[in-house]
């Protein structure tokens, strides 16, 4: 006969202190605009998957690709003029 065993333990043992920091709240508060336009990018990719891109989406997917990389430029411009920054 088998026991079972309940696994609360390994449920409960990731309690409060895996919990994000303060520090990596506000580094991931500082990339959103870089998340919200990758993920604004994959949905106009998405859209094209099962279908050939109309010229609509073609400049969809080309505007969320500009969006993208600008939110990169921005994001480690902002970074360059911290301390602990880019370099």
């Amino acid at each position: 006969m088998s026991h079972i065993v309940t696994v609360q333990d390994a449920v409960t043992a990731f309690a409060d202190f895996m919990e994000p920091t303060d520090a990596e709240l506000d580094a991931i508060e500082l990339e959103m605009p870089v998340i919200l336009a990758e993920v604004d990018l994959l949905d106009a990719q998405i859209i094209t998957i099962d279908r050939t891109p109309t010229e609509l989406d073609e400049r969809r997917i080309r505007r969320a690709r500009r969006r993208v990389l600008a939110a990169h430029r921005d994001h480690v411009n902002g970074l360059a003029g911290q301390a602990g920054g880019v370099a």
